[in-house]
């Protein structure tokens, strides 16, 4: 069974979800893949126990804190790949950037290949079910293009700004389907 519950954010309303132990997602009101993961109707609970240490992990990150992404116990839904490039973006530091062809070399490490498409990490990171928490908003192309995020371009430049990062370097992608 699944539960759910919302919390208003400087980035608009999130929706949280739960198997009642693991935060299990966290979309973006209007994200893409939204509740994507999630194969059944999930029941509102507001009361449950990781709502809770979950909202008050948020408080203090949109506080401009730097909470440890160790202090919630996560479970995203997703198959081996993903859950490995999962993994990767919960290692990226508060406040740092890192490129998609990045976590392909680290994956590729990982997998003991030479190799690692950075589609399919973007993939990956694209499909990410607990956004903001696992940091996907971390994640810009090779050349500081701000490509891609489920939550908008807009909604990853203000986490990023959030964050401190050095955003001189970065851009705005002028045309593509990543906008």
């Amino acid at each position: 069974m699944y539960y759910s519950t919302t919390y208003p954010s400087p980035v608009g309303l999130l929706t949280l979800a739960c198997n009642g132990e693991n935060l299990i997602g966290l979309w973006i009101e209007g994200q893409k893949y939204h509740g994507g993961t999630i194969s059944e109707a999930m029941i509102e609970k507001n009361n449950a126990p990781i709502f809770k240490v979950a909202k008050e992990w948020l408080n203090r990150y949109f506080e401009g804190e730097s909470p440890d992404i160790s202090e919630l116990p996560l479970a995203p839904i997703g198959g081996e790949f993903r859950q490995g490039v999962w993994s990767i973006l919960c290692e990226i530091p508060y406040g740092e950037t890192i490129t998609y062809s990045g976590i392909a070399r680290k994956m590729a490490d990982r997998m003991g290949r030479t190799s690692m498409s950075s589609q399919a990490v973007g993939g990956a990171v694209g499909h990410n079910p607990i956004s903001i928490i696992i940091p996907c908003h971390r994640v810009v192309g090779a050349t500081g293009n701000l490509t891609g995020y489920a939550g908008g371009i807009s909604t990853k430049i203000k986490l990023l700004e959030l964050e401190g990062v050095d955003m001189s370097s970065l851009f705005m992608p002028k045309c593509g389907t990543a906008l």
